[in-house]
């Protein structure tokens, strides 16, 4: 076996709900390191239902870069559904997305790929390396954590982290994802692709202070949705 060989071409998303104070900048951090590093790339902004001007900011990329796609929800439905879109339409091989917050930097996808070629990995997940969000986020982050590794015994440090890259191959054989509303997406395709054998490796990133915006994963109604959907697979798999 040589040297497994780099990754010339990549697919990135970003799931966006109300970022248009990080939007842009967001999407040059990902633009100059996929220029530096690739052959081919698309990079696809998910516009989830957001309020304010992400879908008008979004357009205005795509028009003048031939790279950009863009896909629009109307209304909102939630993160699982953006995340579902920006995989389903990634064209190329290899799917890397990113929050659109600006809390990570997309020149760390050098250690992604790096990863990847020593390991032979179809999934890289980030893992934070010093999460910069509250206390309650981090204790809330932990306790449905430890639930689904009991569950499911999936044993990563981090399920929910917004830096991955995947195989497509990954993607495609696991064809259906449930989750919508909630925040079990994540949980729910880790399971999905340990149960049919993929290589999973987790690699620290780092994570800066938000500096526009507010977070929205920590809402009632969305961990609700989240433990709901966990329970059904579950009852699933069993």
């Amino acid at each position: 076996m040589g040297m497994a060989k780099q990754i010339k071409e990549l697919s990135v998303f970003l799931p966006c709900y109300n970022e248009e104070a990080n939007l842009k900048s967001t999407y040059k951090n990902v633009k100059t390191n996929l220029e530096a590093n690739f052959d081919e790339y698309e990079i696809i902004l998910v516009n989830d239902g957001s309020k304010d001007k992400t879908g008008d900011i979004a357009d205005a990329l795509a028009k003048k870069d031939s790279h950009v796609k863009v896909i629009h929800h109307n209304p909102n439905r939630g993160y699982g559904a953006a995340l579902k879109s920006g995989l389903y339409a990634s064209r190329y091989s290899w799917i890397a997305f990113i929050d659109a917050d600006g809390q990570f930097d997309f020149s760390e996808i050098t250690h992604f790929l790096d990863t990847q070629a020593n390991t032979g990995a179809d999934m890289v997940i980030g893992y934070y390396l010093g999460r910069k969000v509250s206390k309650m986020r981090k204790l809330n982050s932990f306790v449905w954590q430890t639930i689904v590794n009991i569950l499911f015994g999936l044993k990563v440090k981090d399920i929910d982290c917004g830096f991955k890259l995947i195989s497509k191959k990954v993607v495609d054989k696991i064809a259906r994802l449930e989750s919508e509303r909630g925040a079990f997406i994540s949980s729910e395709f880790l399971i999905k692709a340990k149960k049919k054998g993929f290589k999973i490796v987790e690699i620290g990133v780092n994570h800066y202070p938000r500096k526009q915006g507010e977070a929205t994963g920590a809402k009632l109604n969305v961990i609700i949705r989240s433990f709901i959907d966990l329970f059904n697979l579950w009852k699933k798999l069993r």
